[in-house]
């Protein structure tokens, strides 16, 4: 077992490895591939993790792809580190950030997630924020603090209903109905979680087709499931 754990680790160094010493674009997009694809087990190397959240501030967007799908592949121990390595005066790195954090889905990601649904630049990442928290895992948090939680993704999506971009609007509509099969009854914020599909989907108050229409088929579904 100690042999095989050796060479996983050996394997992993390498890989590690082609990705600091790629000398080319095509070069470092294969090797992060390779990287993000590698299969860790129950253990987390943490030169991997760190590799991988280094290569979203290179400036290849293909890469950065590559190392967002290994991050979320790693899924919660890729969390911390991302945190902890994010430079707030590298905005690519940031952005690729979010979408990692927002496919992962871990709690300790909702104040970058509220945050860049906010106010960053780019509706790309604003998108990817209110899809993320729409899907945040709460199922381990305890009862109040799950709620707390829930109020706070609530609350930023209802402010993202007014972002001035329609990709993001249609993202918010995603991210109200993903936020609804996570809620316990809870009257009140599921009566405004409704009310603000509801404006999604009326056309006097949203002008976009397509968003109106994701919204109304949001509350379609949660009629359903009533």
């Amino acid at each position: 077992m100690s042999g095989a754990m050796d060479g996983a680790s050996n394997s992993l160094a390498s890989r590690v490895e082609a990705v600091r010493q790629a000398e080319s674009a095509e070069a470092l997009l294969a090797a992060t591939r390779a990287l993000a694809l590698s299969d860790h087990g129950a253990h987390v190397e943490e030169s991997a993790v760190a590799c991988l959240v280094e290569v979203l501030g290179f400036n290849n967007p293909g890469a950065a792809v590559a190392a967002v799908e290994g991050l979320i592949r790693l899924g919660p121990a890729a969390v911390d580190p991302l945190l902890a390595r994010l430079d707030p005066r590298n905005y690519g790195a940031r952005a690729w950030a979010v979408r990692a954090l927002a496919g992962i889905g871990d709690v300790r990601g909702l104040a970058l997630l509220e945050e860049a649904l906010a106010s960053d630049v780019g509706p790309s990442v604003r998108r990817a924020a209110a899809c993320g928290l729409g899907r945040l895992r709460l199922q381990a948090l305890p009862g109040a603090e799950r709620q707390a939680v829930r109020g706070r993704a609530l609350g930023s999506l209802l402010a993202g209903c007014r972002d001035g971009e329609w990709v993001v609007r249609y993202a918010v509509a995603v991210g109200l109905e993903s936020l609804a099969g996570a809620m316990d009854p809870e009257p009140e914020q599921l009566q405004e979680l409704r009310e603000a599909l509801t404006a999604l989907a009326d056309p006097e108050r949203e002008e976009t087709p397509v968003v109106q229409l994701r919204a109304r088929l949001a509350l379609d579904r949660l009629g359903a499931r009533a």
